[in-house]
């Protein structure tokens, strides 16, 4: 690295090499205490479900995934041997994004986006990817919104009967079943459904990097956790806080929805990658580490996507997008170098704070131990798989302080339409 970059994000608490091991543990004695319903960050939500032994045979679902920046809807049908297939599939904005909703208007905009599915099937799986809480007949009741979602009436509220009561205002005659649960559990769930023939997992776990981030895992039945049975535990991996946090962190943090709150999410997730780059790329071209004509050219800049900044770190030359371009006007070698350096350095963060929350939920399981049956991790999301580096970083350090340090065995595994698929799934309930 550069050294003026690197004394620069030395200069600001900037840890890009966190160690993960230590994040990690720390991360498990979060999610201990969690369990223990004793004050912690991660919510450590309990599911009251489990992966089921088959697939569901001649049925058809609805399915809603409610996540950071998409509403998508569909039917998904399995057939007499399990397999699954998608229709009617249509995608609009999630709720609340782009400005505060009322509880009712929340809801009647859920109505009004699934109104080509009217009565299409009596089950409704519902992906509703922020913390909430899941009761024994499978509703959620939401505890809060992240991802910069407003509409603070719903907080509180159980989502899938409020569900229920605006689609039968909507006009809908079945007498629905609707099932909450989250993306992370969704990706898990998907996992343990395609297990290819011949092979076998020793447990799952859910995991989610793109607009957010979060992982589920299987809490087996424990001494330690009085009346916790066997499970899919959702942990809420972004809320935990106990992290350093650079000035970047704490200037973006200053401007958020809600400061204070689910700083790993802001120090890893898509949703914040952009914006944290941004008060770094400012503060640096401030402080006369760029040259005079690159700093100021940085400065007209108001904002900073995820986006952006991987065209950059994927093609540092191009002047195909927004940094590229400045960059080939004005920068000199060394600007050019610094540039990459410092958004590579927020990249290589990421990885390794997703390492640590993996390593996390692989040794809670307790499985693992056979190299014959690894635990399955069902990723999921654009940051995690096409952001710079980051899938190939992440996989590097699984191996080292998983396998190499703990003897504790691994597979990441991508499926398509996994969350669709996971969901519909889990509108069934085990």
């Amino acid at each position: 690295m550069n050294r003026a970059a690197q004394a620069f994000l030395g200069a600001h608490n900037f840890q890009h090499h966190i160690d993960i091991n230590t994040v990690a543990e720390s991360i498990l004695y979060d999610m201990h205490e969690g369990l223990c319903r004793r004050p912690a960050g991660q919510d450590m939500i309990l599911t009251y479900s489990n992966p089921p032994e088959h697939s569901p045979v001649n049925k058809t679902v609805i399915v809603i995934d409610a996540g950071g920046t998409n509403f998508r809807s569909c039917l998904v049908t399995f057939d007499s041997e399990g397999n699954p297939s998608i229709s009617e599939m249509e995608k609009t904005k999630m709720p609340g994004v782009e400005r505060e909703l009322s509880k009712k208007e929340f809801f009647d905009q859920f109505a009004a986006n699934l109104e080509h599915l009217k009565d299409k099937a009596n089950h409704i799986g519902f992906c509703f990817s922020y913390p909430m809480t899941i009761t024994e007949d499978g509703d959620g009741v939401l505890i809060g919104f992240a991802k910069e979602v407003k509409a603070p009436e719903v907080n509180g509220c159980h989502v899938g009967a409020e569900l229920k009561k605006v689609l039968k205002e909507h006009g809908w005659k079945n007498n629905l079943e609707v099932v909450l649960m989250n993306d992370t559990v969704s990706a898990l769930l998907a996992g343990a459904a395609g297990c290819a023939s011949g092979k076998k997992y020793s447990s799952y776990v859910g995991f989610i990097l793109g607009t957010g981030m979060n992982g589920a895992y299987i809490q087996s039945e424990c001494d330690c956790y009085p009346g916790v049975k066997k499970q899919i535990v959702v942990c809420e991996s972004g809320k935990f806080v106990k992290l350093p946090s650079s000035d970047f962190d704490r200037a973006f943090d200053a401007k958020s929805q809600k400061p204070g709150t689910s700083i790993l999410e802001k120090q890893c997730s898509g949703a914040y990658f952009g914006p944290v780059s941004y008060e770094m790329l400012m503060c640096a071209a401030k402080e006369g580490l760029f040259s005079e004509n690159f700093a100021k050219k940085l400065l007209s800049l108001e904002n900073l996507t995820l986006i952006e900044v991987d065209k950059f770190l994927h093609g540092p030359y191009s002047d195909s997008c927004v940094l590229g371009k400045i960059a080939s006007e004005s920068a000199t070698p060394q600007d050019y170098e610094i540039l990459f350096d410092l958004l590579d350095a927020v990249a290589e963060r990421c990885a390794r704070l997703a390492a640590a929350i993996l390593t996390a939920c692989v040794v809670k399981s307790g499985k693992g131990t056979s190299s014959l049956e690894p635990v399955c991790l069902l990723c999921n999301g654009t940051t995690f798989f096409k952001t710079y580096k980051v899938y190939d970083r992440v996989k590097g350090y699984l191996e080292e302080v998983l396998v190499k340090q703990r003897n504790l065995y691994f597979e990441i595994v991508e499926k398509d339409n996994d969350i669709t698929f996971g969901t519909a799934i889990g509108a069934f309930r085990q």
